[in-house]
């Protein structure tokens, strides 16, 4: 069985005081809307666990009734942290669950494709994350306002979401940041604790986040039918 977690009790505060990103109607229906439907069309995904901040359950429960999102799914609080709030979904999983993906709530437009070829990569290796080559050349810096050096980008990826994992994995990764009391910010980053490999999967087509105002042009135009 494989299960998706979509991650969607942040803050969100990259977006400005007050503004619920998740919220923003983009396309047609709210930003959280679109991810959902997302995992709910997939045919390689068997339920859903949306991790919310508490108190929200009731709007996501009249989200799915006016989409008619059909897939079985379960609401759960958020945690302190996002790791806490991926604990939490991850103890909401079915325990016929072999396979998770972990997906950002603010992600609206992954394929069907990238999901299943996550889940793929991470039956064979275990942990597996939708990514992208970086291809802007990068810069360090030591103060934030003069470079220090160019860094080589031939060795540079963009990590994304899915972040797909056998559940055991996961599991075993995320209690050892929470032992080692790490607040992490990326699941993989959890993997490379225990010494897990994670399969790079290459998104073919655009896949971004929401994180500013300044995104939604962009995820709107990837949103319109026929994009």
């Amino acid at each position: 069985m494989t299960s998706a977690i979509i991650v969607a009790a942040g803050q969100g505060t990259r977006m400005g005081a007050g503004v619920d990103k998740l919220w923003l109607e983009v396309a047609g229906r709210p930003v959280i809307a679109h991810t959902w439907q997302r995992f709910n069309a997939a045919a390689c995904v068997d339920e859903i666990i949306l991790v919310v901040r508490d108190g929200m359950q009731p709007h996501f429960a009249e989200l799915a009734e006016k989409y008619h999102f059909q897939k079985p799914f379960r609401l759960v609080a958020g945690g302190a942290e996002r790791q806490d709030s991926v604990w939490n979904g991850l103890e909401a999983l079915s325990p016929e669950t072999e396979i998770v993906a972990i997906q950002d709530a603010a992600r609206p437009c992954t394929s069907e494709d990238l999901i299943a070829a996550t889940i793929q990569a991470a039956r064979e290796t275990g942990a597996a994350v939708a990514a992208q080559p970086v291809t802007d050349t990068i810069k360090e810096t030591s103060d934030g306002k003069v470079i220090s050096r160019t860094v080589d980008r031939s060795k540079l990826w963009s990590v994304q979401t899915p972040q797909t994992f056998r559940v055991e994995v996961i599991r075993r990764a995320i209690s050892s940041a929470r032992e080692k009391k790490q607040v992490l910010t990326d699941d993989t980053a959890a993997c490379e604790l225990i010494g897990q490999a994670v399969r790079l999967v290459k998104s073919l087509t655009p896949n971004p986040k929401v994180t500013v105002p300044a995104d939604l042009p962009f995820v709107e135009s990837l949103l319109q039918p026929g994009a």
